[in-house]
């Protein structure tokens, strides 16, 4: 298991997410900030307009999942 945080998935908080692989942190990630949407939380919601940006280019959207991608592989495994 390997431990992000928010910000480091691109979010605006220091939330910590444990899992076993990058697609489990994704989802981990994508649940915490569609509560933080609901619950209007300013900086989230400048993080998410900033995704908003990458998202409108395919390429920079693959470039940056594969970014993330190796940045988990990349973690030492939770103690």
């Amino acid at each position: 298991m390997k431990t992000m945080t928010c910000i480091q998935l691109g979010g605006a908080c220091d939330t910590e997410f444990h899992a076993n692989s990058f697609e489990e942190m994704a989802e981990l990630s994508k649940k915490h900030g569609m509560e933080m949407f609901q619950k209007g939380d300013k900086d989230h919601l400048e993080a998410m307009t900033k995704m908003k940006e990458i998202m409108k280019t395919p390429d920079a959207m693959k470039a940056w999942f594969e970014a993330k991608r190796k940045e988990f592989n990349a973690l030492p495994e939770d103690m």
